[in-house]
């Protein structure tokens, strides 16, 4: 079996490149190939970014499975695969291949082998098997036949040893036994370092800082680097730091040059050298400015003025002068840009300003820059000039803004509702204004705002309320039938298209008022009407809202009577059917009183017997005294077919409340027996709309 033995990961140190570190792992006994049924002790080493006391879970993977968690650092294994670790919230560790063989011979071999280092290769028999020899092989050619020992040993270990080993064993037997194959890729310790500069084109009197950077193998944490510097060939840095970056404080033109670095390991002793890199230093071209921020400078807000250095190499100090009367500020900054704040600006700040940046006694003043301090806009005032009191559709309103106070230009805006209508910009005057034909939409709240770049002021609310004269209105006529009929109930409904509520409206027959309403949301209204033979004709209605009357067209509306043979055959069924009555009731009322009197005075009708009989659908009406209070009386009753006639005799008793209906027929008063009798006469025919037949308020006697 191959087993690949390399270098897998590169990890951070000093003067290296910067990479997310991880953790390594390290085996005990230091190799990659072991017998069935050995042990070996994995360590999860943490060396650059946590501290070993305060990890508290190590998670340790088998072919990218969890295998185990662990609190300690450690791990014993005895499986064939690739390893990892995970030290709390690290990254992965690369994985380590370790192989568990049941061969009777293996090669060993060390996990990672780096250049210039000595590498021990271990060939290892079971111990029930005896060899009288061993034999080494890279790529298939003999290396070394080892005497006293199983060990072989590479010194110095370079490119040139990079391959493919394997080792035989002679059995006492003369049978030869081959052990796995190992291969050995020798991996760089650090690649040869890069020379970096802060900039290539430094200014003169500025510092150029040198970095030697390059890359150490996480696998050995503990070699140390050692770097040094030159230039042109020569070497005024010539010792060896620990630090890979090299500071030139003040340079100067004379610094130009060729620059290169150099880093060593002292054990292995392993020096590389970088490539040159060209640095030119420049001479001084000042670029100072001045300005201000806000552009716009306002009275009592605040004030900063910003001086913006460029060409001149920090540290540096930084001055700001103002010009009649003279004032100055200075400060040490290391940054391109420096303030000076003013917290309230005041008229008296107005003026000229200027900076200078100072560099080793010599000093690069600025252009200056002139401060004009604005006076902010007041709040406005909004005012609406109309030609009337009453603002009508079609008018033309002028809507005036004006700011008291505020320096010039000053950006004025009409609203409508939080609706812009108009932007303006002043530059001479604090007001403007413009005029605006409303419709019935223009109606509402109006203001204007100021704004002369502190923000907008805003002016109080006014209302304006257009009135629209009301349209010709529209009447319609809804009935519940095609053609209306004596008793049917017409919706008279009168509407107009537009205009200002509220709007009163008045309906009309043949040019007399039959009723009116007033809408106050402008929307239509109705009247209804219980048709007679008189309401036949045309109808109108009128609209208005104070603004002049409109009329509608005429409607007209035909009304016809109840015709047909049924309703003939009703009324002369209800005609029989009364005289019928008449004498039936006339006889049972001698019967009845006759029979009273011999009873000793008292009626011997049934007192719960029920009134209603059966359940009626027709509208009954009673005949009865006037000093009675009449009210319609209704009962239900379900004839099958044909024009039935009921009749009923009730006894109604006398009340005590209408004493003075009964102090005026004596006769009744002074006979205790007697008694009055009302007749009922109920008619059940064919469904016909609602019972309008006779007003309610003259019922049938």
């Amino acid at each position: 079996m191959l087993l690949w033995v390399s270098l897998l990961v590169l990890a951070p140190v000093s003067g290296q490149f910067a990479t997310e570190p991880k953790p390594v792992i390290s085996l005990h006994p230091l190799w990659t190939t072991f017998f069935q049924g050995e042990t070996v002790m994995l360590t999860c080493n943490t060396f650059h970014f946590h501290a070993p006391e305060k990890i508290k879970l190590y998670r340790w993977y088998l072919e990218e499975e969890i295998q185990s968690e662990t609190p300690g650092n450690t791990h014993e294994v005895r499986e064939t695969g690739k390893y990892k670790c995970q030290a709390q919230d690290s990254p992965p560790s690369d994985a380590v291949h370790l192989l568990f063989s049941s061969a009777n011979l293996i090669l060993q071999a060390p996990p990672y082998v780096f250049e210039k280092e000595s590498v021990v290769l271990r060939c290892q028999a079971k111990a029930n098997t005896e060899l009288n020899g061993m034999t080494l092989y890279k790529h298939g050619e003999v290396l070394g036949v080892p005497k006293k020992t199983s060990e072989f040993r590479i010194y110095q270990a370079g490119l040139k040893d990079n391959g493919e080993y394997r080792c035989t064993g002679l059995k006492k037997d003369s049978e030869t036994i081959s052990s796995n194959a190992v291969k050995i890729e020798v991996q760089e310790l650090f690649p040869s370092p890069v020379l970096k500069a802060s900039s290539t084109q430094p200014t003169e009197e500025g510092t150029l800082t040198l970095t030697c950077e390059t890359q150490l193998s996480s696998q050995r944490p503990d070699v140390q680097l050692q770097f040094r510097f030159f230039r042109d060939y020569t070497s005024p840095w010539s010792y060896w730091r620990s630090s890979p970056e090299l500071q030139i404080f003040t340079i100067q033109r004379e610094d130009s040059g060729s620059y290169r670095c150099e880093a060593q390991t002292v054990t292995p002793r392993l020096q590389k050298k970088s490539q040159q890199l060209q640095i030119n230093v420049q001479s001084i071209v000042a670029d100072v400015r001045l300005y201000s921020r806000p552009e716009l400078v306002f009275e009592g807000k605040e004030l900063v003025l910003i001086c913006s250095v460029s060409g001149v190499p920090a540290p540096i100090t930084v001055s700001f002068f103002k010009k009649r009367p003279w004032r100055k500020d200075t400060k040490i900054v290391t940054s391109s840009e420096t303030e000076f704040k003013i917290p309230t600006v005041e008229s008296s700040h107005a003026g000229e300003y200027y900076c200078a940046a100072g560099k080793n006694h010599r000093s690069f003043p600025s252009q200056t820059l002139t401060i004009s301090v604005r006076v902010p806009a007041s709040h406005p005032v909004l005012t609406l000039s109309r030609s009337r009191a009453q603002t009508l559709e079609g008018d033309e309103v002028s809507l005036r803004c004006e700011a008291r106070r505020g320096s010039l230009p000053i950006c004025f805006q009409f609203y409508h509702e939080s609706m812009l209508l108009k932007k303006v910009e002043a530059t001479i005057w604090r007001t403007t204004s413009f005029r605006l034909t409303v419709t019935a939409e223009h109606s509402g709240n109006y203001y204007c705002t100021a704004d002369n770049g502190l923000g907008p002021q805003y002016s109080e609310a006014t209302g304006l309320s257009v009135t629209v004269p009301v349209s010709r209105p529209v009447l319609t006529l809804r009935a519940p039938r095609a053609q209306a009929v004596v008793g049917d109930v017409v919706e008279l409904h009168c509407e107009v298209q537009k205009g200002s509520p509220p709007i009163r409206y008045q309906f009309y027959h043949k040019n007399v008022t039959l009723g009116s309403s007033t809408s106050l949301s402008g929307q239509g209204e109705s009247f209804n009407l219980s048709l007679t033979a008189e309401h036949s004709g045309n109808y109108s209605c009128e609209a208005d809202n104070d603004l002049g009357p409109q009329c509608s067209e005429a409607v007209t509306l035909s009304i016809t009577g109840m015709t047909g043979s049924r309703s003939g055959s009703v009324a002369t069924s209800v005609t029989g059917g009364l005289l019928s009555l008449v004498g039936l009731a006339a006889v049972a009322l001698l019967f009845y009183c006759r029979f009273t009197r011999k009873a000793g005075g008292r009626s011997t009708l049934d007192s719960s017997r029920n009134h209603s009989a059966s359940d009626l659908h027709e509208p009954t009406y009673y005949n009865v005294p006037g000093w009675i209070e009449l009210q319609p009386v209704y009962s239900n009753v379900n004839p099958k077919e044909g024009d039935i006639v009921y009749s009923e005799v009730q006894s109604v008793k006398r009340e005590n409340r209408h004493a003075g209906a009964v102090a005026s027929a004596p006769e009744l008063l002074n006979d205790k027996d007697a008694c009055v009798i009302y007749s009922q006469v109920k008619v059940a025919s064919a469904p016909a709309p609602k019972p309008q037949l006779l007003d309610s308020s003259t019922p049938h006697r």
